[in-house]
């Protein structure tokens, strides 16, 4: 399994590798550390996914916007555009 960042894999890669470790803890047969520590890379992959899909969200509402006045927003940061 090569462990690549999760910020720099596709939401299908980070989905795909999630599916992967969750088989294995679901299996039974790693060792207490190794559990751990598929664990620990399983709920960094879940936040590196809940991440992208919330990106992905904030850019459909701004493209569905009503306003063609509304502004596009650089999606790392927090924004200061938040709803009143």
């Amino acid at each position: 399994m090569a462990n690549k960042k999760p910020e720099n894999m596709s939401y299908e890669a980070t989905i795909e590798e999630l599916q992967t470790l969750v088989s294995q803890l679901e299996n039974g047969d790693l060792p207490l550390e190794d559990a751990l520590k598929t664990f620990e890379r399983g709920i960094t992959l879940t936040r590196a996914g809940q991440a992208k899909l919330s990106e992905a969200e904030q850019r459909v509402k701004i493209l569905l916007s009503d306003s063609d006045t509304a502004p596009l927003d650089d999606f790392s940061g927090t924004g200061d555009n938040a709803d009143s």
